[in-house]
């Protein structure tokens, strides 16, 4: 998409970072809250303060400008994966800690990008196959699994099934990540949620 755009892109990318993180809020505040055929790149640049042809000169189409987004999307997130998310060597609870934080640290620092990244889902326009197609595919990278190995399956206690564990502690994290109201610091949460998981973890595996 980068050599796609060519010199416009180049423009957009020298603009002072604020105007910048404006036209990006903007764009993935309506592409997440209506779909792409619904958003109205004159409704974009109105959110954003800034004129619908500056958002062609930079971007050529609305097409682009999506595609530009979720190119953003992936930078962000896999940046954010590398730095914040290492579950090397970690136990199945220690993981799910830390992917949690995870989620919440990406919705913190970038709150618009956590609807552009659910509208995926229900996005269905031809016109942006291919990169609905990336950004579940990053979706996925944010919101994977965490997954007992076989090590810890022989640790559950008698009767406790593996299958059923995973889906408690993933509901429980996902359910964590959409209550949050961004007004809870982040350590407070993890501090319950830690003790959240310790406790499901005494309650699961043998001691």
């Amino acid at each position: 998409m980068l050599r796609k755009a060519g010199v416009q892109l180049r423009k957009f990318l020298s603009l002072p970072q604020e105007k910048q993180n404006k036209i990006v809020t903007a764009a993935m505040n309506l592409f997440g809250e209506v779909g792409y055929k619904k958003a109205y790149v004159s409704e974009i640049a109105s959110a954003a303060g800034v004129s619908k042809a500056l958002i062609f000169h930079y971007f050529g189409s609305k097409k682009d400008l999506y595609s530009y987004m979720v190119y953003y999307t992936g930078k962000i997130v896999m940046t954010e994966a590398h730095e914040k998310r290492d579950t090397a060597n970690k136990e199945f609870f220690e993981r799910a800690i830390i992917t949690t934080r995870f989620r919440l640290s990406i919705i913190s620092r970038y709150p618009a990008m956590s609807s552009f990244i659910e509208s995926v889902y229900s996005e269905d326009d031809p016109e942006v196959a291919s990169d609905v197609e990336r950004l579940r595919s990053i979706a996925g990278d944010m919101h994977s699994r965490v997954e007992l190995d076989d090590v810890e399956r022989k640790k559950l206690k008698d009767g406790a099934d593996p299958g059923q564990a995973e889906s408690i502690i993933e509901k429980y994290m996902e359910g964590v990540v959409v209550s949050w109201d961004r007004k809870t610091p982040i350590d407070e949460v993890m501090l319950e949620v830690t003790g959240c998981l310790n406790m499901l973890k005494s309650l699961l595996y043998n001691a």
